[in-house]
């Protein structure tokens, strides 16, 4: 029996200086990274002395490895934090905008969209710290590294987002049974959309680049950010509601969004659940079982498995070959299909491939395992 393993470069990634946000690989398109496999090529970067060049540090991932190769998993990380930074300065711009439309209009509802908005960006911090995390290599106790802490940081935020659930449908209530005027509804109105505005620009980001890079926390936050749009377009409703003289009109929109919220919610707690047990998309089975069905020398496919691991696959599987072949030959076999998969399946870092004898009439390779499975 034979196994073959992908190499992974684990790389600490705090890259300095910026690349391009829309030149990033897709899934698609993304290779693998390894030292029999490198695609890619990191860039050399200059040490920036100073304070100013400590932050840098600290907010840009670079690359501390000897030949300077950025693999995709450092890609995904440059990403993934960018995604961050670039939605949290938008949140931020988002609500000090709004703050400046409440010290004129004193809008209690606006006031509340605005101390949401405010209190929704700082999500971006644990998903940031897992991001951080997540890059640390594997240890000798914590052997598949710390991908695992994006997910912690994807229930976190959906957490976040019941909270706001019931936060929005409190103030909906409380409206209700204690209307509250308006004044300066155009102003208000514009801070409205400025609020949706801005929080639709930060999910639409995020979700398209925690698809690209695989995070389910990071498509998560995005969703989080879109109930906050949610949130921001109850208040325009509301204020329309209110300029025709329909005063209940606002807390009754504000009970319909409270409702989209959940929908978002049980997304969002959906995808994160699915990550937690190790759940991948079926389509995903059936083309790794097809790209070894199609590796020369692989007779059957036994068993296969994947799993997500931070935004990365990991695959375990079984092949059967010639019962005939050698050991050099079996390991080719081997090699080749897990050479195979790594091209084949976006997002894989990573496949163990098992070779198996082709089994004989009567004669059983794994029984003296049986009494263990």
């Amino acid at each position: 029996m034979f196994c073959s393993r992908a190499g992974v470069v684990v790389v600490d990634v705090l890259q300095a200086g910026s690349s391009r946000i829309l030149g990033v690989m897709s899934d698609q398109q993304a290779g693998h990274g390894g030292p029999d496999h490198a695609h890619g090529h990191g860039q050399i970067h200059a040490s920036s002395p100073g304070v100013i060049g400590r932050v840098r540090h600290l907010l840009r991932p670079h690359s501390h490895d000897a030949t300077d190769k950025a693999d995709a998993a450092m890609e995904s990380s440059v990403e993934g934090i960018r995604a961050l930074w670039i939605s949290l300065a938008i949140l931020s711009g988002t609500a000090v905008l709004q703050a400046a439309v409440v010290a004129v209009s004193g809008s209690v509802a606006l006031l509340g969209d605005t101390l949401h908005n405010a209190t929704d960006a700082l999500t971006a911090v644990p998903l940031g710290i897992a991001l951080v995390v997540g890059r640390r290599p594997p240890t000798r106790r914590y052997t598949y590294g710390y991908g695992r802490a994006e997910d912690l940081a994807g229930i976190v935020i959906v957490v976040v987002i019941a909270a706001s659930s019931v936060l929005a449908a409190y103030e909906a209530l409380t409206r209700l049974a204690h209307p509250r005027p308006v004044t300066n509804l155009i102003a208000v109105s514009v801070a409205a959309l400025i609020g949706f505005t801005g929080n639709e620009l930060v999910a639409r980001y995020r979700i398209r680049t925690g698809r690209k890079i695989g995070s389910a926390a990071l498509v998560a936050d995005g969703l989080h950010a879109r109930t906050d749009g949610f949130t921001s377009l109850a208040v325009l409703l509301g204020v329309g509601g209110v300029a025709i003289g329909w005063d209940w009109a606002d807390p009754v929109v504000g009970l319909l969004i409270t409702v989209a919220i959940l929908a978002v919610l049980r997304q969002a707690a959906q995808e994160i659940y699915r990550r937690l047990m190790d759940a991948v998309d079926p389509a995903l089975v059936d083309q790794l079982e097809q790209t070894l069905r199609a590796t020369p020398g692989v007779m059957g496919v036994g068993q296969v498995r994947l799993r997500w691991i931070g935004h990365h696959l990991r695959a375990e599987c079984e092949v059967i070959v010639d019962a005939g072949a050698s050991a050099v030959q079996a390991h080719q076999v081997a090699v080749n299909a897990e050479h195979n998969l790594l091209h084949a399946l976006p997002r894989l870092a990573a496949a163990l491939v098992h070779v198996d004898p082709q089994v004989k009439a009567g004669h059983d390779h794994h029984a003296v395992l049986a009494s263990h499975r």
